[in-house]
């Protein structure tokens, strides 16, 4: 009955009557955004925070980055801490989180003090930054909604591409989608957030 009453939900706030594939004719935002997550029953996939395409010498490192992997930039740490802040402040109930187990997707996760992430080789970057691994685990994922919490997974551009050609276009660094059901057992895309937005979410 709950599973009902949020697709039923999210039909109504998103002034439509049906759902089909992956995409939404009108997204939610603002107030309507919030109380969708508020209430749960929703995926988001992230890409994480910013970072500089090149790695860091030994020098310019953070000191547990001993692989020396690509890192966050200043602008990423502090949205990164930013977005952690406002999903607490807006008592939006993050349960499962889900990371790629690059360096800088979990120091996104750690900046953001997100409660105990688990590495998932599958939203990860195949050990090549800027390669696709296979859309499918991902777009699976999407479908699997929580009782009451939100899962977040945190993953890479090429991914949000590959698996969601439709509607994961020009998702800038730290960018969210929030998938919700579409009532045939799939997803549908429910709305889009920049990190910045978070804080400014009421």
């Amino acid at each position: 009955m709950k599973t009902v009453a949020r697709i039923l939900f999210v039909l109504v706030v998103a002034g439509v009557s049906t759902l089909s594939g992956q995409t939404s004719s009108q997204p939610l935002s603002g107030a309507a955004m919030l109380k969708a997550l508020q209430q749960g029953g929703v995926v988001i996939v992230m890409r994480h925070a910013s970072s500089p395409r090149q790695v860091p010498d030994k020098q310019t490192a953070n000191a547990d980055n001993v692989n020396l992997e690509r890192q966050l930039d200043e602008a990423g740490r502090a949205a990164a801490v930013a977005m952690g802040n406002a999903i607490r402040d807006l008592k939006i109930p993050i349960g499962a989180v889900l990371s790629s187990p690059t360096y800088r997707a979990m120091e996104t996760v750690r900046l953001a003090k997100l409660s105990n992430p688990t590495s998932v080789p599958e939203l990860g970057d195949g050990g090549q930054s800027m390669q696709a691994v296979p859309g499918g685990w991902l777009q699976k994922k999407v479908t699997e909604f929580p009782k009451g919490t939100v899962t977040l997974l945190v993953t890479h551009s090429p991914n949000l591409t590959a698996a969601f050609p439709g509607v994961a276009t020009n998702v800038a660094d730290g960018e969210a989608l929030v998938f919700g059901p579409d009532g045939k057992g799939g997803a549908t895309l429910v709305g889009r957030i920049k990190i910045d937005e978070w804080a400014r979410m009421k």
